[in-house]
């Protein structure tokens, strides 16, 4: 990582779904889909699936804030997902899919307060956010199959009901933050 980049860690239901998103976005250096915030040392996908890990889905973005601000990347986050369901985004269910922020430093912890505060004020979601802010915890790469999967399935049926319309609502709505123009 360049000494000019920062790191975040976030997690809003499917990996394959941030990933797709975020990677989209001009600032963002790289996205690694894999897991954090549980108990267990290198889980794998079936652990996590199995719900007694404690980990979440989540995305390691390496992002350049001279690009794009922490702040900036909250919004879209909290856009790309439902931050109002515990523990489920659609019909994905169960704790590996809770929204979560994984705040590095602690000026990311009062960045992630702020927009969450700006978040609920704004009506962008009918419920209360949901989503736990909590300080960073180790980081594990999910398996390699999972790393760009939606480039590397666009037509899988998951990837055309659930991730694409995602990438689209980004693609609308930060258009002006994408790395080439929405197509």
């Amino acid at each position: 990582m360049s000494g000019s980049h920062e790191v975040a860690v976030l997690g809003g239901g499917c990996f394959w779904c941030l990933e797709a998103a975020f990677k989209e976005l001009r600032g963002v250096v790289s996205v690694t889909s894999g897991y954090a915030g549980g108990h267990l040392d290198n889980p794998s996908y079936e652990a996590v699936c199995g719900k007694k890990t404690g980990h979440a889905e989540v995305v390691r973005v390496e992002f350049d804030p001279s690009d794009l601000t922490f702040e900036d990347l909250l919004r879209v986050f909290f856009v790309i997902h439902d931050p109002t369901t515990k523990d489920r985004q659609g019909n994905d269910v169960g704790p590996q899919y809770r929204s979560i922020i994984l705040a590095q430093t602690e000026a990311q912890m009062a960045a992630a307060r702020a927009v969450m505060a700006d978040i609920e004020g704004s009506g962008l979601w009918d419920g209360p956010l949901v989503t736990e802010l909590v300080p960073a915890a180790r980081f594990w790469p999910a398996e390699p199959e999972h790393h760009d999967y939606f480039a590397r399935n666009p037509w899988s049926g998951y990837c055309r009901v659930v991730v694409a319309p995602k990438v689209a609502k980004v693609r609308k709505a930060f258009a002006d933050r994408l790395k080439r123009p929405a197509a």
